[in-house]
């Protein structure tokens, strides 16, 4: 017993003796893929870690050249934001941060996967191809072509066009366009607030749904033709099929998928945002976001120069990524309680 002990004492302390030789063995072997990490890492570097040091500026006061040189204002900006003058403006763009990405969660995660179940059953490669590259397409159309389509669709009427825009027909045939006192309104569809989030969701879901898809897609081809043809030996139909097989051998990939969408769930981009309003300003009510406020209240006092704006600016994104940690810490917490699956 004691020799034994001994030969394994002696197989540890070599294994950690030899430790680094090995990992420059290892290093040598494979350098070549070594190497394909060097972009990424330069990368994550520039973009992602030596940006933080300009968190401090949030900080600060500052002018345009002095922002790192100036001294310490505490949670100033912090209070200016959520207590001062444009704290109403502030809270009315999280609010709508918050419910079109909520929206966003619950209207656009499920439609990718259904999308990716429609592709898997079709048995016609060439014809499933097509599909395919046909949904992914509009993710890749200029974000300025989509939203310039989208304000010519929902056109109100006017003495150039008095039908409108073919999303306005719609509505006007369907008796959404109307007042409360019964009379038509001819404005655009992106001037009255009522429309502006029903337009934004299913925009983003026709640009996102099947390039969303592929992920899924991949996950389905990888079960078992087995677990399928033993499920049919069974009788199962195939709703059976789906619910027993396809979402159980799915379910690492959603967990995964739903944990890294809850931490994009405020981050909703200004660029599109901006470009459906533009000088819609009713529109404003329940379109703006956090990060187009920031846009907005720079244009709109003009005592914000640019250390405001971006001292401003940092403090809101701060935020809004304190509470997107902690969103994506709950969530993989609750998953890693519920099942063997989470993100770390």
């Amino acid at each position: 017993m004691q020799q034994v002990v001994e030969r394994d004492q002696n197989v540890v302390d070599e294994v950690e003796r030899t430790k680094w030789k090995r990992m420059l063995e290892t290093l040598i072997k494979d350098w070549r893929l070594y190497v394909l990490l060097v972009p990424m890492l330069l990368f994550l570097l520039l973009f992602k870690y030596f940006p933080i040091g300009g968190l401090l500026t949030g900080f600060k006061w500052g002018s345009d050249t002095s922002m790192y040189n100036s001294e310490w204002a505490g949670l100033y900006w912090a209070q200016y934001i959520f207590t001062g003058p444009y704290s109403p403006d502030f809270w009315t763009a999280f609010r709508n941060t918050f419910v079109n990405s909520m929206y966003g969660l619950i209207l656009g995660f499920p439609i990718p996967i259904f999308l990716a179940l429609l592709f898997s059953e079709i048995k016609c490669m060439g014809y499933r191809s097509f599909l395919q590259v046909a949904s992914y397409l509009p993710h890749f159309v200029s974000t300025v072509v989509v939203t310039t389509i989208i304000g010519m669709w929902c056109e109100g009427s006017s003495e150039s066009n008095p039908n409108g825009g073919v999303m306005y027909m719609l509505c006007k045939t369907l008796g959404m366009c109307y007042q409360a006192d019964g009379v038509l309104n001819t404005k655009s569809l992106l001037e009255q607030p009522k429309f502006f989030r029903p337009i934004y969701q299913i925009s983003g879901i026709w640009e996102g749904a099947g390039y969303g898809s592929i992920v899924y897609f991949a996950a389905i081809l990888a079960i078992s033709p087995t677990s399928y043809e033993a499920a049919r030996i069974d009788g199962a139909s195939k709703l059976q099929q789906i619910r027993y097989i396809t979402f159980p051998g799915m379910a690492p990939t959603l967990t995964i998928m739903l944990i890294m969408r809850i931490g994009h769930i405020l981050n909703v981009g200004y660029e599109k945002v901006i470009l459906l309003i533009g000088d819609k300003q009713a529109a404003w009510e329940t379109g703006d976001v956090v990060s187009s406020f920031v846009y907005r209240m720079s244009g709109k006092d003009p005592n914000w120069n640019g250390a405001v704006i971006a001292q401003v600016g940092i403090v809101a994104d701060l935020f809004n990524s304190i509470l997107a940690m902690v969103l994506v810490l709950g969530a993989n917490a609750i998953s890693r309680r519920v099942s063997s699956t989470s993100l770390f």
